[in-house]
């Protein structure tokens, strides 16, 4: 499996690709994707969460017994329950978010997708979406999973971030263009 080199250099990374190969030993792969995919979106979900796993005056045993208790509401598998474990003990838990979009990357390397960022000035209809991704897998050549988000600001257009390449066809940034060309 070829990780970039941001993702195996990074301490989260690092963390990340380790869960990553225990899961896939055990068989596990899907499973502690869904139990990250709960936690990130209980740490969107709470801003009480995001800030205790910040909070440097929280003891090792305080958070791991939180986190212990956060494993059991949501219902998490033993090897993600010890992973979290690890990262209490080792003062990382601050990283896990971090930890959290490394894995999800090293998954979707792993099953050849490739993930995209689409903004848009409006909600994107399902077969506009449907049609994007399609345009984007003939580009990549390999399966796009989308994420979308709307910024009004944008006032019609795409912005689509894959990897760090940006496809940028938004009327702002024609318009800046055009009023940089007109100041030359």
């Amino acid at each position: 499996m070829e990780l970039s080199a941001g993702i195996r250099a990074s301490l989260a990374g690092r963390y990340a690709a380790a869960l990553f190969d225990l899961a896939s030993e055990a068989g596990v792969v899907s499973a502690v994707e869904s139990d990250l995919g709960r936690l990130e979106q209980a740490l969107g979900e709470s801003a009480e969460l995001r800030a205790l796993i910040r909070n440097p005056e929280v003891s090792r045993a305080q958070i791991g017994r939180v986190l212990a208790g956060l494993g059991d509401y949501l219902g998490l598998a033993d090897l993600t329950r010890n992973f979290l474990g690890v990262l209490a003990k080792n003062r990382r838990i601050a990283d896990l978010p971090a930890m959290i979009r490394a894995f999800f990357a090293i998954a979707a390397a792993q099953r050849g997708e490739v993930g995209a960022q689409v903004v848009s000035a409006h909600p994107l209809s399902d077969g506009q979406l449907a049609q994007l991704e399609q345009k984007l897998r003939a580009r990549e050549g390999r399966t796009v999973k989308l994420s979308t988000s709307v910024d009004p600001d944008l006032l019609g257009g795409l912005v689509v971030t894959i990897g760090s390449r940006r496809i940028d066809s938004s009327i702002r940034t024609r318009l800046n263009s055009l009023a940089q060309a007109m100041k030359a």
